[in-house]
């Protein structure tokens, strides 16, 4: 296979020669990194990741290949992806397709041969970079343009469903669930259906009382990409939900719930994004390892709100329940995917809300 030179050019003007893999063509985005050792097709397929080059820091990556049942949604939604090494010869049972293959089937452009580490480093020592990954003969003047155009803004209306669906819709469904989705995974879907919920999933520009009108005993807020502060309209429709059934939250949806009680976020210096992050569990004295993807934490807690847990990375704040209302939402992912799967007992919390 001819090896095709490229190079990983930073806003900060740093360069990193590799070769390129999947799609060739140039790409633009956010450069972040994942720390977790498996599970890149989840991270492909995640809507969190929409508008972001993902650096995976595990240095190989691809010897399980593709399978068509682990994905996080229908097509892949990072921007660009960055490994050490990338295998063309997976060995699993399960494997349906490459890794490469599966990025040029949906163009998406990536590179290998890069000192992953080295760049994570640089990542976590230089605020809100970005990546273009382009051919070996361009520098960084030839694709500032690139750097200039580039915006991940209104990105949860990009990556959000576009009509209503509704998902187990039998007779003796045991609670009925509204999801605002800004992003949603699949494996939040599937914990909610396994413990016997109907779910009826609204585009993110919903408005609240179309939400009402179908009744449901509680409404959940799910993941999804960029910054809860431009989602103001979104913001001011939770405030109104609110006041009216019980809610929950997860990732994005847990820091719009501080902005509609008068939280504040911020964005962190290089985000949290693995399988591996530890989170104490405040309520039950207990600590859990646990899946995070996100950019943004909750800066100022609702004076409304009492902490539930916390990273014990940065004692960030990763989980709050309202103090007389039914309300609780966390910063990680509870569904895992990828990541260990201790934490889908708060599903069980959540629909306790409901009681």
């Amino acid at each position: 296979m001819n090896k095709i030179k490229g190079k990983l050019i930073l806003s900060n003007e740093m360069e990193f020669e590799g070769y390129l893999f999947g799609y060739t063509d140039d790409c633009v985005g956010e450069a972040v990194f994942n720390t977790g050792m498996s599970g890149y097709q989840e991270i492909l397929t995640d809507p969190s990741y929409y508008g972001q080059i993902v650096t995976l820091t595990f240095p190989l990556i691809g010897n399980y290949g593709i399978n068509f049942t682990d994905l996080e949604s229908k097509s892949v939604k990072v921007r660009g992806f960055v490994v050490n090494e990338c295998c063309n010869e997976p060995s699993n049972f399960r494997n349906e397709m490459t890794l490469e293959g599966y990025l040029k089937e949906h163009k998406i452009t990536g590179i290998k041969g890069i000192d992953t580490r080295k760049l994570t480093k640089v990542i976590r020592s230089s605020n809100n970079l970005k990546a273009v990954i382009t051919k070996a003969s361009n520098n960084y003047s030839n694709v500032k343009n690139l750097f200039d155009e580039f915006s991940n803004k209104d990105s949860v209306y990009k990556v959000s469903t576009k009509e209503i669906q509704v998902l187990n819709d039998k007779k003796d469904y045991k609670y009925h669930i509204a999801c605002m989705d800004f992003g949603m995974k699949e494996n939040i879907k599937r914990n909610f259906l396994n413990r016997d919920c109907k779910l009826t999933i609204f585009p993110a520009n919903t408005k609240a009382d179309d939400i009402l009108k179908v009744n449901p005993d509680l409404i959940f807020l799910s993941n999804g990409p960029g910054d809860p502060n431009e989602l103001k309209d979104i913001i001011e429709q939770i405030k109104i939900l609110s006041r009216k059934k019980p809610i929950c939250g997860i990732c994005l949806g847990h820091q719009l719930l501080a902005h509609a009680f008068d939280g504040d976020t911020a964005k962190l210096e290089f985000g949290h994004r693995g399988s591996n992050h530890p989170v104490k569990d405040l309520e039950e004295d207990k600590i859990y390892i646990t899946s995070q993807n996100h950019g943004y934490y909750v800066s100022k807690v609702p004076e409304s709100m009492k902490v539930t847990h916390i990273s014990l990375n940065d004692n960030s704040v990763e989980g709050f329940r309202h103090k007389t209302l039914p309300i609780f939402s966390v910063q990680y992912h509870p569904e895992a995917s990828p990541g260990p799967h201790e934490n889908t007992v708060l599903f069980d919390k959540f629909l306790d809300l409901i009681k």
